[in-house]
Order: C-alpha cells, then sequence, then structure tokens
C-alpha cells in the first residue's frame, strides 16, 4: 500500500502542463535549496525567461529569443516594431506548444495588461487577450490547476499622474482566471515582501512541482515560496530561497521537474565593460 501512495505521488508530477501540481501544496518537511546547474550568456535575457522541453526563451521588451537548452545557440527570433502595439513583455510560459507573455504598457499612463501569444514552433504573434486597465501592470502569468494565475504589479516609483506613485505598490495582486481568463479571485502581498521590493513591485512568478507558489521581485537574488490563505486576502510566505538571480521573470521547466530558469539582468557598469545578460538554470535540492 505505501508503494502504490508513492507511485501515485510520483505520477502526479509527471503530467503536463494543465495538470502540473497536486491541488494542495506538498509540504515534505525539509527545507529545500537550490543549486545551480548551467548558465548562458543571452542578449535578449532582460525581462524573463520561459522554458520548454528543448528550448528556453528569452525576453525583452519586445523580443523573444528562443534558444537551444543544450547548445545556448539561437534558434528563432520574433521582434515587433518600435512604434508597434507590444511595448513591455516580462514572463514567458510555453504550454501546449504556444508561447503566452506577460505584457503591459509600463511605463505610460493609464496602466493597461494584455497576454499575448505566439506559435512556439514557428514565433509568429497568433493571438492575445486584454485586460484593458484592471488590477495594474501585468508582469507574469502561469497555467496551474485549470485556471490562470497573474501577477499585477504596482509600483511606488513617481511615473503616476503629476508624479504620484505608479499604482501604489500596496496594490499589487495575484489574480485568478478561468481557462478563458473570466475573474475568479485575487490576493495580494504580505508586507514583508512588499518590503523587499523597495520602490517596485513583484516581476515574477510561477507555480512549482511541489504545488507551491514561487514569486520574485524586480531586484532581490531570491525566490519568494508562497501559498493561498487559507483565510483573508493575503498570500502566505513559507519561505525564501536564494537564487543566482537579479529579479525579474523565472520560469520552472515542466519537461524536467525541479529545474527552474530565471535571468541576470546586466547592469549598466558591467555592459560598459563588455558584459552580457544572463540566463540561470537552477534544481530544487531538497536539504537533508
Amino acid at each position: 500500500m505505501k508503494k502504490l501512495v508513492v507511485l501515485m505521488v510520483g505520477l502526479a508530477f509527471l503530467v503536463g502542463a494543465t495538470a502540473f501540481a497536486a491541488d494542495k501544496p506538498v509540504d515534505l518537511g525539509v527545507k529545500p535549496t537550490l543549486q545551480q546547474i548551467g548558465m548562458f550568456v543571452i542578449t535578449e535575457a532582460n525581462q524573463g525567461v520561459g522554458a520548454d522541453d528543448k528550448y528556453f526563451y528569452a525576453v525583452d521588451n519586445q523580443i523573444i529569443a528562443k534558444y537551444d537548452k543544450k547548445s545556448g545557440k539561437l534558434a528563432a527570433k520574433w521582434q515587433g516594431p518600435k512604434d508597434g502595439p507590444i511595448i513591455h513583455l516580462d514572463s514567458a510560459l510555453v504550454m501546449d506548444g504556444k508561447l503566452y507573455c506577460a505584457h503591459s504598457n509600463w511605463n505610460e499612463w493609464p496602466m493597461t495588461s494584455s497576454v499575448e501569444i505566439w506559435d512556439a514552433e514557428t514565433m509568429q504573434h497568433i493571438g492575445n487577450h486584454s485586460f484593458g486597465i484592471n488590477w495594474g501592470s501585468l508582469t507574469w502569468v502561469d497555467f496551474y490547476n485549470g485556471h490562470w494565475w497573474a501577477g499585477f504589479a504596482n509600483y511606488d516609483v513617481p511615473y503616476g499622474p503629476n508624479k504620484t506613485p505608479y499604482g501604489y505598490k500596496a496594490a499589487t495582486q495575484m489574480v485568478k482566471f478561468t481557462a478563458d481568463f473570466k475573474y475568479v479571485e485575487s490576493w495580494v502581498l504580505p508586507k514583508t515582501i512588499l518590503d523587499k521590493f523597495e520602490s517596485m513591485s513583484n516581476s515574477g512568478g510561477s507555480w512549482g512541482p511541489d504545488g507551491f507558489l514561487y514569486l520574485t521581485g524586480h531586484d532581490p537574488a531570491e525566490l519568494y515560496k508562497m501559498r493561498l490563505p487559507k483565510a483573508g486576502s493575503v498570500l502566505e510566505l513559507v519561505g525564501v530561497l536564494p537564487m543566482n538571480i537579479r529579479g525579474q521573470g523565472i520560469a520552472w521547466d515542466r519537461s524536467d521537474r525541479g529545474v527552474i530558469y530565471g535571468i541576470i539582468r546586466a547592469t549598466n557598469q558591467e555592459k560598459a565593460a563588455g558584459g552580457n545578460h544572463k540566463v540561470t538554470i537552477s534544481k530544487l535540492i531538497d536539504a537533508p
């Protein structure tokens, strides 16, 4: 009987993106850590990254570059016009042959957001879903347990009307939608997390293989392990995992359980010295 239970739990983690994790978080009573297993220097890794079984996708404001996961060689690239409708791309999610990216009009006012969709094979833009003026600036989107989950950032930086805060950081929230993007419910972030963001906000999010939600900020080199609350409207912080990133978009690799992709955005000083952005790959390790 015990062997059967173990087998069933193992199979739950091998299913596809639409049923990637169990309905409830699985707390194994151990403190997980992340071990870096790879890194590539990637010019386009300025905002976020996504991954499928063969490729990772580096995201810049108006660019998505598709790279071979093994060699790090460029396979294809999509680039929108500077004056086009796509302004500020962030995260990337690959599911069922489609690439879904969070998009906003940062830092214009009023804030608008949409999900933009590409064919992952051809890298052709094939559709979108617009949220209009709602909730804030969309920075990440994920699909988990039959629903869409989306992070809408708001900021304390003075980009709002008459140099007021750009939406106010405290209004940052995660929204749950149906599979056809109908609103279900939403949650805000705890003050302990918001304080880490300083004047910025939540930049990345991805549901992990352990059934927990992992979030990132704009700059800190760490993941915030979260879960839905049993009561109230504030997400619960379970733990903080150091990771070799500088905030921004993250993506769990659903073809390789426990592997997560992130980026290191190069500073202006590093660029002046010949440096560039990087994509980092880490693996979730259960501490003894």
